[in-house]
């Protein structure tokens, strides 16, 4: 299969005809195989209905119906594991996303890019609840992991298999995935894309969404920079807040000896006391991340580094 199309589903009954015969349109021309993977994600419409009668004349449409909404990152997992593509492609169920460029994705793709995420450069969303937040979440994330994207929250992108068979999803880690990517030496690009306003149904996602990807992007963070080497953060901050607690029990004993201040009554020797068993308490942190790191990749199996290519090796 050279294709995959992964598109979420969470109550979009009105728009899911017209994105599979937009679908159909633009993939005809493309002239490669494909396959377009609709995951339900709970819906309470009739949504599966919908999908289940258009899936019954189109061995190409293949669905995955979930017991109950786990979200859209659990959604796109599920496509991702399911799909058999070279090159995997998800976009949104809402019509916002224009089928019509999953072909620049894929040609942009064919120049040696591994992973091409769109641009809703003319995003049609509400400017408060919805641009605004995108446009400090991805400042924050391009900062903060060094993969500088103007979109990380658009849905449409383009994979090659590789890149994704190393990644595990969880919370609302989709948007993270060029970041995460990049990591193992991914040539991440972007390319400007059509982006529709929405005509049926409503949005699912709003301003509450922006702390979750915050605290997910924490967890990103740690990921890139110390998943196999959590001592070295831990540990850093533990010998600096030990190195403080000498600083301030030196000063403690000099106020003692020389300005005559009784220590019981010195804040001082508190934030002694404090500082030493937060150092010792970060660097235990330390020593056990390790030991949670080892087990992690040990256990599974899993590589601490990527292989791009191999020559005369099974």
């Amino acid at each position: 299969m050279d294709i995959s199309i992964v598109v979420p589903v969470y109550n979009e009954k009105e728009n899911i005809e017209a994105l599979y015969a937009a679908i159909r349109s633009a993939m005809s021309p493309i002239g490669c195989s494909y396959e377009v993977i609709m995951v339900d994600d709970g819906s309470s419409d009739t949504s599966y209905m919908v999908m289940s009668r258009l899936a019954s004349d189109d061995a190409t449409l293949k669905i995955i119906r979930f017991r109950r909404n786990f979200g859209q990152t659990a959604a796109m997992a599920a496509g991702f594991d399911a799909s058999s593509g070279n090159i995997i492609i998800p976009m949104d169920a809402d019509l916002q996303n224009d089928p019509a460029d999953i072909s620049r994705l894929v040609a942009k793709i064919h120049e040696g890019y591994d992973v091409v995420s769109g641009w809703r450069r003319d995003r049609k969303d509400t400017f408060i609840n919805r641009k605004i937040p995108s446009l400090i979440a991805n400042a924050l994330i391009s900062r903060l992991t060094g993969v500088h994207l103007h979109d990380y929250g658009c849905t449409l992108k383009a994979y090659r298999r590789e890149v994704l068979d190393g990644i595990n999803l969880y919370g609302e880690m989709h948007r993270f995935v060029p970041a995460l990517a990049s990591q193992f030496g991914a040539k991440v690009t972007e390319l400007p894309v059509n982006h529709f306003p929405r005509l049926h149904g409503v949005s699912k996602y709003g301003i509450s969404r922006t702390l979750r990807v915050i605290l997910d992007l924490i967890t990103v963070r740690f990921l890139m920079a110390y998943s196999t080497k959590p001592i070295q953060l831990f540990g850093k901050w533990g010998v600096y807040t030990i190195m403080a607690g000498f600083a301030t029990g030196a000063m403690t004993l000099y106020m003692k000896l020389f300005e005559h201040l009784s220590m019981n009554r010195n804040p001082l020797l508190i934030l002694t006391a404090f500082l030493l068993f937060m150092g010792v308490q970060f660097i235990v942190m330390g020593l056990l991340g390790e030991l949670n790191a080892r087990t992690y990749f040990e256990s599974q199996g899993k590589p601490i580094y990527a292989v791009k290519d191999r020559i005369n090796l099974g």
